[in-house]
């Protein structure tokens, strides 16, 4: 693909199905490029397709991906960039034809492949995942390669890993085979760091008031280069930047242990080291690669049954004596109590407020149950019929609902060599993917101890974390990460001696009593904590306020804590 020299630049255009829809235009228009990528698929976006194909077989793909090639065709062909995306979500093959006649009408010649095989739903039950309505396996990216290897202008996957794009480009642009582990795995780490577009450039950053131009945000670009270290920038003269911090974020993005298990190589982010090379310009380099594993994650989700809540507002005096009242008479009065019944309590109040809603606590119950009666309408009618009859000032934030059908995610796992990967090629000819000879099986990382304590740190001052740590948080699942990172090798030295799980839990009392494993990463200046079952059985279940975990880093950074005055004085 190119000459192996010189590195090749990736630029992502999409993180996540409704991403900016004008980044494809924005990303040809303000620099050079050989590919663009977009990652359009997410845990809950899988389900949402899913819902799509039950409704009409021919869908089940990413839509806004169709239109953002209706509008920039031409000009990819005119600056013979190539595109790899994985909208094909669960259906790559009407994406590609879908494309493929696109093409046609708007006169643009271009070779459209297709990966799939990644779909296994009709062998779900026999490879003992169960019967869910949708089971995707996460492939790797040598069918990419392959595709782009015979020449394939626009190559659309369904399920593979987020990195994947990126690896399977780089993998077509040097040649790269199984065996180059530590190339695999540098590619690996830069697809990490752009799969999420803006966030690479300042999008969700805990230090965003250190960041120029937010008002618009550049994407990201990584320059991979043929020994698999990278660079991450962005095009010149776009709002955001690149730097140490923002990379360092994106790298602690919903990762666990230092071993980031890929279908091609397993990345050790503990190797991986970042310098700054010039404004908004940072190299990932060193990065280690370990056999990849020898099972596929499999994305699994399940019609849950029916979701339904609703929120009654608290005013004034005695709150939690009118939550009290309410809550037990609309559970008394209930006809049929759903599976589940959760209530939760905001208390937004201030006494003595100035305005009514400073005044007013918001006291939310939700409902799920299989049987859409339990759930639908006689639940949230049930706290209307309670209208006059409850505590002084009742008052309902909507009207009674049937409530709407919720889905549930759960990981699965089967072995590499019964999924057939396979890429699609544009003269129909058909081309099956092995997986890595290489594979094994995993090494799992244990969770280590705080370091011990003893240090003298000097004076200190009472402060929020945030003061001097970064944090970014995410969803894995059921689960959820938090990392933290800070900016100097003493300020490490601090928060790994100090950011216990035991003091974790005590900062953030909802985990306390949840299975929590710690991850220190000396080379990034952070620790990473993995929180089991934080968010119940995945996003698309809702049961937390912050059902993706992306705020949760934030409130670990809120909280109060003897921070060294000296970096405080920084």
């Amino acid at each position: 693909m190119s000459d192996t020299s010189n590195p090749i630049r990736i630029g992502n255009v999409s993180g996540f199905y409704g991403d900016r829809f004008g980044a494809v235009r924005e990303m040809l228009e303000g620099g050079d490029l050989d590919v663009i990528t977009g990652d359009y698929l997410a845990e809950l976006t899988m389900l949402i397709l899913g819902r799509d194909r039950m409704k009409n077989p021919d869908l089940g793909y990413a839509k806004t991906f169709l239109r953002q090639m209706e509008q920039n065709l031409g000009l990819i062909a005119d600056k013979d960039v190539r595109v790899v995306v994985n909208a094909g979500g669960l259906n790559p093959h009407g994406l590609a034809v879908a494309l493929r006649e696109l093409a046609e009408r708007l006169g643009v010649p271009t070779q459209v492949a297709f990966v799939n095989g990644d779909d296994i739903v009709d062998r779900a039950d026999e490879l003992g995942l169960g019967t869910p309505i949708a089971a995707n396996a996460y492939l790797g990216g040598f069918g990419i390669k392959t595709a782009l290897d015979r020449g394939a202008d626009i190559v659309v996957t369904g399920r593979v890993t987020d990195a994947s794009l990126v690896v399977g480009t780089a993998a077509s642009a040097f040649g790269w085979g199984y065996d180059d582990l530590d190339q695999l795995a540098g590619a690996v780490a830069a697809g990490h760091v752009i799969e999420c577009s803006a966030q690479a450039t300042g999008g969700n950053y805990s230090f965003f008031t250190e960041i120029p131009d937010m008002d618009r945000l550049g994407f990201p670009i990584a320059e991979v280069h043929a020994d698999g270290s990278s660079v991450i920038t962005k095009h010149d003269g776009t709002g955001g930047a690149v730097r140490i911090g923002t990379v360092t974020a994106q790298l602690l993005y919903e990762v666990a242990g230092p071993r980031y298990y890929n279908p091609d190589a397993t990345a050790r982010l503990d190797t991986v080291s970042l310098s700054e090379e010039g404004p908004d310009r940072v190299r990932i380099s060193g990065v280690r690669g370990e056999a990849p594993p020898k099972d596929l994650k499999v994305s699994l989700n399940h019609l849950g049954g029916i979701r339904n809540e609703f929120e009654v507002v608290l005013t004034g005096l005695d709150i939690e004596a009118k939550a009290e009242l309410f809550r037990r008479q609309f559970e008394a009065a209930l006809p049929e109590r759903p599976a589940e019944l959760s209530w939760e309590l905001v208390r937004l109040d201030r006494p003595d407020a100035d305005t009514e809603e400073k005044a007013s606590a918001m006291l939310r119950c939700v409902a799920r149950d299989p049987d859409p009666a339990k759930a639908g309408r006689q639940f949230s009618g049930t706290a209307v019929e309670l209208a006059l009859a409850s505590y002084p000032g009742f008052t309902l934030t909507a009207p009674p609902g049937n409530g709407s059908p919720y889905g549930v995610f759960e990981p699965g796992y089967v072995d590499a060599s019964l999924v057939p990967h396979r890429v699609n090629q544009p003269d129909g000819v058909s081309v099956a993917i092995e997986p890595s000879p290489l594979r094994t099986d995993p090494i799992v990382d244990e969770s280590v101890p705080a370091a011990a304590a003893g240090t003298d740190w000097g004076p200190t001052v009472d402060a929020p974390l945030g003061a001097v740590a970064g944090a970014r948080s995410g969803d894995k699942g059921g689960s959820a990460n938090i990392g933290l990172w800070v900016r100097s090798d003493e300020e490490y030295a601090w928060l790994d001696e100090t950011l216990s799980v035991e003091r974790l839990g005590e900062l953030l009392p909802e985990v306390a009593e949840l299975t929590v494993h710690r991850y220190p990463l000396p080379n990034l200046r952070a620790v990473n904590f993995v929180i089991e079952g934080v968010l119940g059985r995945g996003v698309a279940e809702n049961v937390r306020f912050d059902p993706q975990a992306k705020g949760l880093g934030e409130w670990l950074r809120s909280r109060v804590v003897a921070i060294p005055a000296r970096f405080l004085d920084r």
